[in-house]
């Protein structure tokens, strides 16, 4: 019987004490032997205490916390591996001793949404809001130190040249997840009008939110506003969330392994090498698993390039200033003249401030960036009133009355007549230039990966319907996770993630294409094709269906104007 438990006990010791690259096989002989004899040494006490008590007494203290699970259970050691040296001792002394997925480095997460910037932090809240996935523990990783303060907004700071235009659609989501309240107690500008026009003076198109029966078309908001604001609600509300202040280097994702066996002393590495996790190494050197990634990071997103999902798009021959002015009076209309370089916007942002989106050749946004204060505001209000033609009038389609048999319900009046833009006095920012281009994915969705706002898409800011089709984004993947979750289907299984990508891909497509074909009709100057876009002008502005389709399509529902 004393030779079976001597057996049993040595190759129990052998099996410890060959994880240990400090232990030679001679030591570790010597120390079995010296237990076991001096177990044998004292019946008196039972074999339990004193098989714990020798082997606490045989092993250095800097092990001593693995001598006493050993002694706790002498029949079942099974340790997870540690080396028997001097820093295993602080590890194991660890709250979370014996488990090394909370002792290690590496977290897990059901999510990580890489990228916290407006979409990114707006899909967290909405999958917060919603009963079947508050309860999931997601990641934001972003480097942006903003993300580490509570309020960064300064009531007296002037307005960034860093703005959204915010449909209705995307203004339901915002209060649907019950962020937009944070909004309102910041800078913002509800506009109810638009005016369009071209620099041929031949026609224009003029919009009223009650041509569509509403109260707004929009509200412009800086960026920095609706980031603060997704954060402060991200940072209320009571689910499980980390920021992790860095940048992803590198992803892995192993193919699905049919093997149902589990090591349950290294459950995340196992689950990954299963396929079954995500495993993200980021530039701090810390690493974390998830179920499922987003890429929320821009349009150079370092998601999309690791997760081999190719782009299609093209460069535009043409860059964007943007800056914040001062006018003498307040403006609550979008104005948006179309130059033979490009669109120039103006857009209300609160009280006498409005921003400047101006796109133009690379050359000329260089001279422009460069020229003094005075000079561009100069420039801005040529371009503004009679700079390269002259304002419209009925235009060279004659009377508005060639409509008039399309004009339903509206009516014309004052409030349809040709406006001019309030002149811009100050210039109240700096000016900040950035290049266009139109990029799409040509998967938004793959395993354990999914795309989201401009990683997935980005189009010219022609219409400002950049963010929104972003906001569209996080709000129908979260939608997509909650009914996945319902049924029982993994978050990061394809099947799931494509369901979004076919409720996104075809909205995001027609705008696109609705805006590069703007784009590229008001790039050339050429006579016949000048009475073709002044004859829609004429049209959008008269026909009352066409006028609320429009509306109605640039507001967020989705639409094709023609076909409302």
């Amino acid at each position: 019987m004393v030779t079976v438990k001597r057996l049993a006990l040595s190759r129990r010791c052998r099996q410890n004490c060959g994880h240990s690259n400090r232990i030679d096989s001679s030591e570790a002989t010597h120390r079995f032997n010296q237990t076991f004899k001096s177990i044998e040494a004292k019946p008196n006490r039972s074999a339990k205490e004193k098989r714990a008590q020798q082997v606490r007494s045989s092993i250095p203290a800097m092990n001593r916390i693995l001598a006493t699970k050993a002694g706790s259970n002498v029949y079942r050691l099974r340790f997870p591996w540690r080396p028997f040296s001097n820093d295993a001792a602080p590890k194991l002394s660890s709250p979370t001793a014996g488990n090394p997925e909370k002792g290690s480095e590496a977290q897990q997460y059901d999510i990580a949404i890489v990228g916290g910037g407006m979409v990114g932090l707006a899909l967290a809240c909405s999958l917060a809001s919603k009963p079947l996935t508050k309860h999931l523990n997601v990641a934001i990783v972003d480097s942006n130190p903003a993300l580490g303060r509570k309020n960064f907004i300064k009531k007296d700071d002037l307005p960034d040249a860093r703005v959204s235009t915010i449909t209705p659609a995307t203004i339901s989501f915002l209060k649907d997840i019950n962020a937009w309240r944070f909004v309102e107690q910041h800078r913002h500008a509800y506009f109810d009008k638009m005016q369009v026009w071209d620099y041929t003076g031949l026609s224009y198109a003029k919009y009223n939110a009650r041509d569509a029966d509403r109260e707004v078309l929009g509200c412009v908001v800086e960026n920095k506003v609706l980031l603060s604001s997704l954060l402060s609600h991200v940072q209320d509300m009571d689910f499980l969330k980390k920021i992790h202040p860095s940048r992803l280097t590198s992803m892995s994702i192993l193919p699905n392994s049919s093997s149902s066996e589990v090591d349950s002393t290294s459950l995340m590495t196992a689950l990954f090498t299963h396929g079954r996790l995500a495993k993200l190494e980021l530039e701090d050197g810390s690493s974390l698993y998830a179920k499922l990634v987003v890429g929320a990071d821009g349009g150079k997103s370092r998601v999309r390039e690791l997760a081999g999902i190719r782009t299609t798009g093209w460069n535009y021959s043409q860059n964007a200033i943007i800056c914040t002015v001062e006018h003498a009076v307040e403006n609550h209309c979008a104005w948006q003249r179309f130059l033979p370089s490009g669109p120039l916007a103006v857009l209300p942002i609160c009280d006498k401030f409005s921003n400047i989106v101006w796109t133009m050749t690379p050359k000329e946004s260089s001279d422009f960036k460069s020229m003094t204060d005075d000079d561009f505001l100069k420039a801005v209000n040529h371009a503004l009133y009679y700079g390269y033609g002259p304002h419209p009038t009925s235009g060279i389609l004659g009377s508005s009355d060639l409509f008039s048999w399309l004009k339903g319900g509206i009516s014309s009046s004052a409030n349809d007549c040709f406006e001019i833009p309030p002149k811009v006095i100050k210039l109240a920012s700096e000016r900040m230039a950035f290049p266009l281009s139109l990029r799409h994915a040509n998967d938004y969705a793959s395993k354990r990966v999914v795309l989201i706002g401009d990683a997935a898409h980005t189009v010219h800011p022609l219409a400002g319907q950049g963010v929104n089709l972003g906001f569209g984004d996080a709000s129908s993947l979260s939608s997509v996770i909650s009914e996945g979750i319902a049924v029982g289907t993994d978050i990061g299984e394809v099947s799931l993630l494509k369901k979004y990508e076919a409720d996104r891909k075809p909205a995001n497509i027609t705008m696109m294409a609705v805006l590069d074909g703007f784009q590229k009709a008001y790039s050339v100057d050429f006579g016949p094709l000048n009475i073709l876009r002044a004859a829609a002008f004429h049209g959008a502005h008269h026909i009352s269906p066409l006028k609320k389709s429009i509306i109605s399509y640039a507001s967020g529902e989705m639409r094709l104007p023609l076909f409302a």
